[in-house]
C-alpha cells in the first residue's frame, strides 16, 4: 500500500477480551500494509509481538505491587480462558489467592457488589491511568500515530493528548452507553422491569462519587474535559465502535449518534487448529465450557460444573485455566489450560460461559445457544440479555443444582427452532465480519485528509 499509516491500539491493560478484539482488527489492517503498534502493560510483554505486532509497554502500578493486588482491576476484566498465549501460568498462585478472597463477593447481588467488587476495580483503573500517564505520552512521541484506538472502560486523558484522532471501542455490554429506557450497566437487571433500576443507580452514584471526582480532576489537570456525570469514559468525536450482536442489542430511547457503529463480532484469525474428532472421538452433542480468567480459577466451581456434566451423555470440552492440574475431568471430556476458542466453538452445540462480552459475541458468531453463569461486571448484563431474548439461559452461578443445570442443557440442545435461528444469525454475522468492518472504519479515519 502506498499510503501506509501508523495505528496505535491501546486495549484494556491485562485484559484478554479487549486485546483479542483489537488484535482481530489490527490483523486486517496489518495485512493491508499499515503499521500497527500495541500499547500494553508490562504484564502482556511479548504477547502481541508473538502475533507479529510492535509493542510499546508501560506499567499500571509501581513494580513492587503484586499482580493480584495492584493489577486486580484491569486483569479482572480479562478473559484468559479465551487466549492460547502463555504467561497466565506465572499468575496462577496470586490469582488463586485473589479468587479465594473475592469469590464470596461474587455470590452477592449486583447492588452489593458495587462496594466490594465494582468500586475497587474502578479505583485500580483510576490509579493506573494516573501512574501510566507520562509513559503513555512518551510512547506517542516514539510512535507518532496517525490514529489511536482505545478499547478501555476508563477514559485515559493520555489517549486524547496523542495529537491524533482517536477511536473508542466498547468490548463490554452496550449498556455502558447509557439510555434512560435501559437498565443501569453492571446491574444484571431485566430490561422489562424498572422496579430496581433507580435503587441501583443511586447506590452506584453514592459509592463512586468521590472516585469520579478524582478521575475528572485528573482529566482536567491534564487538559481534557471531564467525563459525563457518573461515567468514567467519554465518546470520541471521530469514531466509536461497539461489539454486540444485533439479535440481542437494546432498543434505545435516544439513538446513538452517527459516530457510533456496531460490530456484531470481532473474531481473530490465525488461531491454532483444533480437531475435536481426534481429541474427543465419539458421537452426540458437544458442550464447550469457559468461565474466563477468574471463573476458571475457582476450582470448586469448575469441579462442580465438570461433575454435573459428567452425568450427561454429551461430550464436553473444558477451558480449565492455569489450575487445571487441580481438576478431574469425567468421561467423554477433554480439557487444557487454554484452548484456541475460535477453533473449538464451530465444532460445538452449546456454550456454557461466564458471560464475557467477547465470548457471547463468539457464541453468536458460531451459532451456539448459551448458558450464562456470571460472576461480576457486565457478565450479569450479558447473561440476563441471553435469557430475556430467548437465546440462552441465566443460572445463579453458585446456587444451581446439578439437576437444574442438566435440565437446562437438555432443553437448549433439544430446541431445534433455536438452533435454526442461531444458524441464520451466524450466517449473517459471518457475511459481514466485525473485524473487517472495524478495520475499514479505522482505516478510513487514518487516511482522511485533515489538512
Amino acid at each position: 500500500m502506498s499510503e501506509t499509516r501508523t495505528i496505535a491500539f491501546f486495549p484494556e491493560p491485562g485484559a484478554w477480551g479487549p486485546t483479542n478484539n483489537c488484535a482481530a482488527m489490527a490483523g486486517v489492517l496489518r495485512d493491508r500494509g499499515h503499521r500497527c503498534v500495541f500499547v500494553v502493560d508490562e504484564s502482556f510483554a511479548g504477547v502481541l509481538e508473538a502475533r507479529g505486532f510492535e509493542e510499546r509497554r508501560f506499567l499500571m502500578a509501581p513494580p513492587d505491587e503484586s499482580a493480584a493486588g495492584g493489577d486486580a482491576g484491569e486483569a479482572a476484566e480479562g478473559e484468559a480462558g479465551e487466549a492460547a498465549e502463555g504467561g497466565a501460568g506465572e499468575a496462577a498462585d496470586p490469582w488463586a489467592e485473589f479468587i479465594r478472597v473475592t469469590a464470596p463477593e461474587f455470590r452477592k447481588p449486583t447492588i452489593e457488589q458495587i462496594t466490594t467488587v465494582t468500586e475497587p476495580i474502578w479505583a485500580a483503573l483510576v490509579a493506573g491511568e494516573q501512574h501510566s500517564h507520562e509513559r503513555v505520552l512518551a510512547i506517542w512521541g516514539e510512535v507518532r500515530p496517525d490514529v489511536v484506538v482505545t478499547d478501555n472502560v476508563t477514559g485515559y486523558p493520555a489517549i486524547e493528548l496523542a495529537g491524533a484522532p482517536w477511536v473508542r471501542v466498547v468490548s463490554c455490554n452496550p449498556l455502558e452507553m447509557r439510555d434512560p429506557d435501559l437498565p443501569p450497566a453492571l446491574s444484571g437487571l431485566p430490561a422489562g422491569d424498572r422496579r430496581e433500576w433507580d435503587a441501583f443507580r443511586d447506590e452506584y452514584h453514592r459509592v463512586h462519587v468521590d472516585l469520579l471526582a478524582e478521575h475528572n480532576e485528573f482529566r482536567l489537570s491534564a487538559g481534557v474535559p471531564a467525563c459525563p456525570p457518573d461515567e468514567f469514559n467519554t465518546c470520541s468525536p471521530w469514531l466509536n465502535l461497539y461489539e454486540y450482536p444485533a439479535a440481542i442489542d437494546y432498543p434505545r430511547a435516544v439513538p446513538l449518534d452517527e459516530t457510533w457503529h456496531r460490530l456484531e463480532s470481532s473474531v481473530r484469525d490465525g488461531e491454532p487448529a483444533f480437531d475435536l474428532a481426534e481429541r474427543l472421538p465419539g458421537e452426540g452433542k458437544v458442550i464447550y465450557v469457559s468461565l474466563g480468567s477468574l471463573g476458571c480459577m475457582d476450582v470448586a466451581l469448575m469441579q462442580r460444573l465438570i461433575d454435573a456434566l459428567a452425568a450427561t451423555p454429551h461430550r464436553v470440552v473444558v477451558s480449565m485455566g492455569p489450575l487445571h492440574e487441580r481438576m478431574r475431568l469425567g468421561p467423554r471430556m477433554y480439557g487444557e489450560a487454554f484452548l484456541p476458542q475460535p477453533s473449538v466453538l464451530p465444532q460445538c452445540d452449546l456454550l456454557i460461559t461466564h458471560g464475557g462480552n467477547n465470548t457471547v459475541c463468539e457464541g453468536f458468531h458460531f451459532g451456539l445457544p448459551m448458558i450464562g453463569l456470571p460472576l461480576f461486571w457486565d457478565q450479569y448484563d450479558n447473561a440476563q440479555r441471553l435469557a430475556e431474548t430467548g437465546f440462552g439461559a441465566r443460572l445463579a452461578t453458585y446456587e444451581w443444582t446439578a439437576d437444574e443445570l442438566r435440565a437446562t442443557v437438555d432443553r437448549l440442545l433439544a430446541d431445534a427452532g433455536l438452533h435454526r435461528r442461531m444458524g441464520t444469525i451466524a450466517a449473517q454475522i459471518a457475511s459481514h465480519p466485525g473485524n473487517v468492518a472495524g478495520a475499514d472504519l479505522i482505516e478510513r479515519l487514518a487516511l482522511a485528509d485533515r489538512r
